[in-house]
């Protein structure tokens, strides 16, 4: 499977869910018993709840009311297959029991056997069971991972970026992560894989809104290629240069001055009419200076999503054994759907991740500086400086 890029379907499914009766009686054929209740029977003892969350969130890193938005969504994909998933002592597995154990295995960063053993189960079934529920989400919840269609969603999302450090016209903010793999012995061989850290990894590369909710994704490409090059390859990058996508209407600075809509990036990026990078170089006049301190403000939302999408799934955060890299792509994706619920659902784990994630994303990795630059995008930075700065001729 090659490189996953964001926004390739399109979907027009409104998010209208009754947060309060979807399975919260359980499913018919768990009879009227509380699943939860029965569930943390068989674990009592098994971990102590984290500081600030109850044992439900501890577990599965997602409230009761978002554990029960996810189940209504895979459902029909999971249980309509005609596997019969059992645990050990020979009990099928309910549609909860199978979106527990895949919420488990991707928010842990338990292995397998460690998930199997938690679960009661054996770790075939927790790969089979995790795929299932990866192949259930993407296809009934890429709804919730899109590019904003309506002008006046877009509207709020440049008044919330606005609101961050002045930046006019702002719609997103763009960073990469690595996810890192530990390989075979005959795949190590192969550099293309080998980053500039000498890791083996594979990249997420992901545009953002002000509420860290991912907006475009591309995954499935390997380290060793730069953030510019992976945006090159990337469906908004050839949408964007055809004017299909920050085309919105353009932002009036002065008389003789108009901004288009852009995002930012850092300086591994290319600097172009659509993406804003800052400033280069050391002692720089005020008004530059003062531009990247508010640029930097404005795309450390991006920094920030990424910390938290590994800090809450973290079978994506640390060293992955041997992934499979032709189901690695959709697994990021998942995750990074599960990411965006979590924020649609306003869960209230968000608060508590809010507070724990102060971890970088991609630590130990030197910034990369990408010295493309158009001369109309630095003509446009240029006044968007001076504008910021109250020094932009009328």
């Amino acid at each position: 499977m090659g490189p996953i890029r964001g926004n390739k379907k399109k979907r027009k499914i409104e998010l209208k869910v009754d947060t309060e009766n979807v399975f919260a009686s359980g499913s018919s054929e768990e009879g009227s018993f509380d699943w939860w209740d029965e569930f943390s029977k068989r674990i009592a003892g098994s971990l102590s709840p984290s500081k600030g969350l109850d044992q439900f969130e501890t577990v599965f890193k997602v409230s009761r009311k978002t554990f029960n938005y996810i189940c209504s969504l895979v459902t029909e994909p999971m249980m309509t297959k005609s596997s019969n998933f059992i645990f050990l002592n020979g009990k099928s597995m309910s549609i909860k029991d199978q979106v527990g154990l895949a919420l488990r295995r991707l928010s842990s960063g338990d292995s397998l056997i460690g998930v199997a053993n938690f679960f009661g189960t054996n770790h075939s079934t927790v790969s089979q069971v995790t795929w299932r529920f990866v192949e259930a989400i993407e296809e009934h919840g890429l709804h919730h991972l899109q590019w904003p269609s309506k002008e006046e969603e877009m509207a709020k999302i440049k008044s919330k970026f606005e609101n961050i450090r002045g930046l006019p016209n702002c719609c997103g903010a763009i960073d990469s992560t690595h996810i890192m793999m530990l390989l075979s012995a005959s795949e190590r061989s192969i550099d293309v894989w080998l980053d500039r850290k000498d890791n083996h990894s594979m990249i997420l590369q992901a545009i953002v809104d002000p509420d860290m909710r991912f907006r475009d994704i591309v995954t499935g490409w390997p380290g060793k290629m730069d953030d510019a090059s992976v945006l090159q390859k990337s469906t908004f990058f050839e949408l964007a240069e055809k004017h299909e996508r920050l085309n919105g209407p353009k932002l009036k600075l002065s008389e003789k001055t108009q901004l288009q809509e852009y995002i930012v990036g850092d300086s591994a990026f290319p600097l172009l009419p659509w993406l804003i990078t800052p400033y280069q170089g050391r002692d720089l006049p005020e008004t530059k200076s003062e531009f990247n301190k508010r640029h930097f403000a404005t795309r450390i939302v991006a920094q920030r999503a990424l910390a938290r999408l590994k800090d809450m799934w973290k079978m994506i955060q640390g060293v992955m054994w041997r992934p499979d890299k032709h189901r690695l792509p959709r697994v990021v994706l998942a995750c990074c759907i599960l990411h965006n619920i979590v924020i649609d659902m306003e869960d209230d784990v968000l608060d508590e991740l809010t507070l724990n994630v102060t971890r970088q994303h991609d630590s130990g990795y030197r910034p990369e500086v990408c010295e493309v630059a158009d001369n109309n995008a630095s003509l446009s930075r240029e006044k968007l400086a001076l504008y910021l700065s109250g020094r932009l001729p009328a």
